[in-house]
C-alpha cells in the first residue's frame, strides 16, 4: 500500500461542486450555504458525526434529493445526469442469504445496462479486473452468503469498480470490516489513487487514510446558526492512530483549522 503524503490535484477539472447549497426536510434545515468541490483524481474524505447530514449530502450528490437553494454540478451537469458515471457502494446492502448467487455473479451486476441482452467479452474482462483489484479472484465461485462481512463489503466495491466509474463513492466502507479486509480495501484504493476520483464518507472524525488529499467536515453550524455547513480542515501525518486503521499510516484531522473552499492543500496545508 502506498504510504507518505497524499498528492493533490488543484489543476484538474472539477468532478463535483456544491455552490452555497441549502437543503431542508420540510421546516427542518439540514444544510446552509454549503460549498465545496472535488477535482478529478482526488481522494477526498467527507467526515462528520452520525446525524450531521452526511447521508443528505450523498442523496444530493446522487440526485436523489434536490437542493432548496444554491447549485450542484456533477461532471459539468446535473447530478441526475452525471450519476451514471459514479460507482456507489452503500453502507448497507440487503440480500437474501438463501439466494444462490456467487461472488462473480454479484460483481457482474455492475455491468448491467438498460436493454442489454447478454454480457460481452468486455464485460467479463471488466469483472475479472475488478475481482483482481479487490483480491477476490480466489473467491469468485464461492457463494456470496458464505463470505465474511468484510469480504462482502469488498465484493460490493468490486461490483462498483466493474462498471469502470469515473468516481467511486463509498459510504462507511470499513463498517464491521475485519483488519485484513480493511488492509486489502485500502491497498486496492491505493492502486486506484489518481486514476479514479474517490469520495469516502465516514463518521470517524479524528483520522483518515494517508491516501486522503483533502478532508471535508459536515456538521459545523452555518452562518445563520440554523443549518449545517461543510468545512475543509487541514490534515497532518500522525502516529497516534490505531495501527489497524486504514491498513497502514493515517492522517490526523485538525478540527481547529479551516480552509477556504478554493484552497486545495496537501496534508499540513502547505501550498
Amino acid at each position: 500500500m502506498p504510504t507518505g503524503y497524499a498528492s493533490h490535484h488543484p489543476d484538474k477539472p472539477f468532478v463535483l461542486r456544491f455552490d452555497h447549497v441549502q437543503f431542508s426536510y420540510g421546516q427542518v434545515p439540514v444544510l446552509e450555504a454549503a460549498s465545496f468541490h472535488i477535482h478529478e483524481g482526488e481522494f477526498v474524505a467527507l467526515v462528520g458525526p452520525n446525524g450531521a447530514g452526511k447521508t443528505t449530502v450523498l442523496k444530493l450528490v446522487l440526485g436523489l434529493a434536490q437542493p432548496n437553494g444554491g447549485s450542484i454540478t456533477l461532471f459539468g451537469s446535473s447530478p441526475r445526469i452525471g450519476r451514471d458515471r459514479i460507482g456507489y457502494v452503500p453502507q448497507h446492502a440487503d440480500y437474501d442469504p438463501t439466494f444462490p448467487i456467487s461472488v462473480e455473479e454479484v460483481v457482474r451486476m455492475g455491468r448491467i445496462r438498460p436493454f442489454m441482452r447478454s454480457y460481452s467479452s468486455k464485460d467479463y474482462d471488466a469483472v475479472h479486473s475488478a475481482l483482481q483489484t479487490m483480491e477476490l479472484s480466489d473467491l469468485a465461485k464461492r457463494p456470496y452468503h458464505a463470505l465474511s462481512g468484510g469480504q462482502r463489503r469488498r465484493v460490493l466495491v468490486a461490483r462498483a469498480l466493474s462498471a469502470s466509474p469515473d468516481m467511486l463513492v463509498l459510504d462507511e466502507p470499513t463498517s464491521n470490516m475485519d483488519a485484513d479486509s480493511e488492509r486489502r480495501l485500502f491497498a486496492a484504493l491505493g492502486a486506484l489513487k489518481g486514476k479514479t476520483t474517490v469520495l469516502i464518507v465516514t463518521h470517524d472524525t479524528g483520522f483518515v487514510s494517508s491516501l486522503t488529499d483533502r478532508v471535508l467536515c459536515v456538521g459545523d453550524v452555518g452562518p445563520s446558526r440554523i443549518g449545517r455547513t461543510i468545512v475543509q480542515h487541514r490534515i497532518e501525518p500522525t502516529k497516534d492512530a490505531p495501527a489497524q486503521l486504514f491498513g497502514g499510516d493515517a492522517l490526523k484531522v485538525l478540527h481547529d483549522s479551516s480552509l477556504d473552499d478554493d484552497c486545495c492543500c496537501p496534508p499540513g496545508g502547505a501550498e
